[in-house]
């Protein structure tokens, strides 16, 4: 199999077969990010030799253990739908061509690589398979979605997302605890709750922001632009979001970056999960939280 680099995946992907399409990310201006660090280049495209002698590899892997039950795929790399639809429509019959049984595919997606396709295009890949896309909204705070360079705002999110909503494509968030900065996280909550209420995620994922040296977060740090909250306060924060949102979803923290894994689906489990979020942050000492986050040597 082809792979570059580090693979990153949501948690709830971790049965999906994994197809290398692109690697790196065609933004890479975020400040926050480290991501693809470890990449000698910005973005790459996976030519279709390559994609399709990874399909044929995982089939006859399959077949050697008997079976053949692929029912989804997840694309690798930082934001494949930014690729023209055309390519997407190629690499969808291509695995459809090794894994008749395949139902659906997801993948990484930036707000912006939505803007680039019409309504009839998202259409045709809805129909090929495209489905429950992950999307890095990190916030729904319009100044701090300016700062970190982004290069959406959140009336972007909304505009994006109806348009994923019309034509049938489920699609998750990604929400980044800590990134509007000390005294800012109620503002960043309330925002982004405010955005997501309008809206019908699946699943809303957080991370808890880690500012590493090889950032460019880092330097605005250093230079006094921007201060990192303090653990309880990004606790604080992440209960000011489950108390804000309204709508029935899928709500979890659960990679390395969280010290304290939560999963719960809301509404139902709202007063349960916002109970256990007051003993983190009356019970659970700073120093162990910051501890966690100092030896936390990557995502």
């Amino acid at each position: 199999m082809h792979y570059t680099g580090t693979i990153w995946r949501p948690p709830y992907e971790a049965h999906s077969l994994l197809l290398e399409v692109t690697a790196g990310c065609t933004h890479h201006k975020c400040k926050f990010c480290t991501l693809y660090a470890d990449l000698p280049f910005q973005f790459k495209m996976s030519p279709l030799s390559d994609i399709e002698d990874d399909l044929k590899e995982m089939k006859m892997q399959l077949e050697l253990f008997k079976n053949n039950t692929i029912s989804r795929t997840f694309l690798t790399g930082a934001n494949p739908f930014v690729l023209k639809t055309s390519r997407l429509i190629e690499i969808a019959k291509m695995i459809h061509k090794y894994f008749p049984h395949n139902k659906t595919i997801g993948c990484f997606s930036r707000i912006t690589d939505i803007s680039l396709k019409t309504d009839e295009e998202l259409l045709e890949l809805r129909q090929l398979g495209y489905h429950g896309l992950t999307i890095g909204i990190e916030t729904g705070d319009n100044e701090a979605l300016k700062f970190m360079n982004k290069g959406y705002t959140s009336e972007d999110i909304i505009i994006q997302c109806k348009r994923l909503e019309k034509v049938g494509i489920d699609y998750n968030f990604f929400y980044l605890t800590g990134i509007s900065g000390a005294g800012k996280g109620e503002k960043s909550a309330r925002a982004t709750a405010q955005v997501c209420n309008q809206l019908c995620p699946k699943i809303i994922t957080t991370n808890m922001l880690t500012v590493y040296k090889n950032s460019e977060l880092y330097n605005e740090m250093q230079k006094g632009n921007w201060k990192e909250e303090t653990e309880i306060e990004k606790y604080k924060e992440l209960k000011i979001l489950v108390k804000h949102l309204n709508i029935t979803v899928c709500f979890g923290a659960l990679g390395a970056s969280n010290a304290i894994p939560i999963q719960c689906t809301l509404p139902n489990d709202k007063q349960e999960i916002l109970s256990l979020l007051d003993k983190i942050i009356k019970n659970v000492d700073e120093c162990e939280l910051k501890n966690y986050r100092k030896n936390l040597h990557h995502l």
